[in-house]
């Protein structure tokens, strides 16, 4: 197999203290396996180009530099790395993602083989099931919204891969992005969980698709939910940790039962 390519993306949206923060747990927990770590830059000015290299002085790392004017979102700059390392495995990492367990890295490589998609954490969630009305005046506006959703997304149960983090070969990735255009975060959204999103391609296309936790126990789709990966009720085992996982075990017991609700149907 190719050497791994860890892909770290930051953009001119992003805060400093992101990068810091990845930096800092890049160098903490050791992936444990031999790969390159390549920071995708986007949109960055020269000014704070300068900020960024004086932070990145003491790691090895490749750097690119997105050619893209435009903001097409971590997918626009993921399609452009995955054709430029077609023959790479690829960890993407999007900006407010990094580790937080010793030999991420290693754990998911392990697991990866040709025809895979290997996630760190998946949900079942759907967008248009979770959609609800707060303020009865706004009725009509609702029932559109649900009219618009049903047509990009399935109802719930609607399992999908997040894509804060995931391997997945580059010409592979490709295949699924091809000519997709990303101009809002709907777009986004339909890539990751919509009719037509980077899970269900691959499902159809006979990949084996799994979501490895952090003792290094992988899990296919009818028992994502047992890997305490995202939204769990005890310990998380999260190999990556992302926003939206960070804000989860911020929450009340209350919310949290809710969230684990949408996201699994069920309270774990």
């Amino acid at each position: 197999m190719n050497k791994a390519l860890v892909c770290y993306q930051f953009t001119k949206y992003d805060d400093i203290s992101q990068l810091n923060r990845f930096i800092k747990n890049y160098q903490k927990y050791p992936a444990g396996t031999n790969h390159e770590l390549l920071i995708c830059f986007k949109l960055i000015n020269e000014k704070k180009f300068i900020k960024l290299r004086k932070l990145l002085k003491h790691i090895k790392y490749t750097e690119y530099i997105d050619p893209s004017e435009v903001n097409d979102y971590d997918f626009g700059s993921y399609k452009r790395v995955a054709q430029k390392y077609s023959n790479r495995p690829i960890m993407f990492l999007s900006s407010h993602s990094y580790p937080v367990v010793n030999f991420w890295l290693k754990k998911l490589i392990k697991n990866f083989k040709k025809n895979m998609l290997i996630g760190t954490t998946a949900s079942y969630e759907s967008i248009l099931s979770s959609l609800n009305i707060k303020k009865f005046y706004k009725l009509f506006s609702y029932l559109n919204k649900k009219l618009q959703y049903s047509k990009k997304f399935n109802s719930f149960p609607n399992p999908h891969v997040r894509t804060t983090g995931f391997l997945i070969k580059g010409k592979d990735f490709t295949s699924f992005i091809k000519n997709k255009k990303f101009s809002n975060k709907e777009d986004c959204w339909m890539a990751e969980s919509g009719k037509n999103n980077l899970t269900s391609f691959f499902k159809n296309k006979n990949f084996k698709i799994l979501i490895i936790n952090s003792d290094g126990e992988k899990f296919t789709e009818k028992n994502w939910e047992k890997s305490k990966t995202y939204c769990s009720a005890s310990v998380s085992k999260s190999i990556i940790s992302d926003k939206h996982t960070r804000k989860y075990h911020l929450f009340t017991n209350k919310k949290k039962q809710i969230i684990r609700a949408n996201v699994w149907g069920k309270i774990l």
